[in-house]
């Protein structure tokens, strides 16, 4: 990315109109056609010398406000973030080396946890932590069903 460019000019104009392009109504839609992708991966196919993660981040998380959805958004972004870090899925054994994996995906994801979110995001590593989930655990969405009973939908 070159520096600075995705911060010029209208930025939510271009993310939008770049949404548009693709045929998605809303970046949420984008979003959820590539449930495992990273936050730069969906940046970098918007545009990849003038769109930013954190500017996909925050569209997302402005339509999840937008929606009443902003579980299902925190529990969107983690899949990613266990993606990304964790690509053969969650390991077997919880040696140093994996442990720094796991907090590689769960601390910069408690980081972009909204905060009336962050507590729950904090129980959500320990019981992760406590009580590992099967190896090679991977899940493909917000909607997987460990990560539902972890972070249910709240009432609207």
């Amino acid at each position: 990315m070159s520096a600075g460019s995705a911060w010029q000019g209208n930025v939510k104009a271009r993310l939008y109109e770049r949404v548009r392009e693709r045929g998605y109504d809303s970046l949420t839609a984008f979003a959820n056609a590539r449930p495992t992708a990273s936050l730069a991966a969906l940046a970098k196919e918007l545009g990849e010398d003038d769109v930013a993660g954190v500017q996909v981040l925050s569209g997302l998380l402005t339509e999840a406000e937008q929606r009443k959805q902003v579980t299902r958004f925190v529990r969107g972004v983690l899949v990613r973030m266990l993606s990304q870090s964790l690509p053969d899925g969650w390991p077997a054994v919880l040696d140093d080396a994996n442990r720094f994996k796991v907090a590689k995906a769960i601390g910069p994801w408690i980081a972009y946890t909204p905060e009336p979110h962050k507590e729950s995001a904090r129980q959500v590593r320990t019981a992760l932590l406590a009580t590992p989930p099967s190896p090679g655990w991977c899940p493909l969405g917000p909607d997987d069903e460990l990560l539902l009973t972890l972070l249910p939908d709240e009432e609207a």
